[in-house]
């Protein structure tokens, strides 16, 4: 595993919304949820059509996302493209939003 030196950036955050942002103003439905660590937007994965929370980290810096749905328990570095030891797990209000 590779080393990560963007700890500084995790935060405990209340996430923005249930399910990604993005998706849910447009109506679109996402495969699986990240967090972000630093402000707590929530974005769709990469496998979703959208990639919300790639493009969040590409517009805002911020390297280090949950994966939410539920709360996964592991951490993602943008920057250093590795896991991440989270110092905790963000929980889920829930429920999450679903489009099929």
């Amino acid at each position: 595993m590779s080393t990560c030196n963007h700890g500084s950036s995790v935060y405990g955050v209340k996430p923005r919304t249930l399910g990604c942002e993005e998706c849910l103003e447009i109506g679109q439905g996402w495969v699986h949820l990240r967090l972000c660590r630093e402000c707590g937007h929530v974005g769709c994965c990469d496998d979703s059509i959208g990639h919300h929370a790639t493009k969040h980290f590409q517009e805002t810096g911020h390297p280090i996302i949950e994966g939410y749905d539920p709360p996964e328990g592991w951490g993602w570095c943008f920057v250093d493209e590795t896991i991440v030891e989270l110092p905790d797990r963000t929980p889920h209000p829930g429920p999450i939003p679903k489009f099929y």
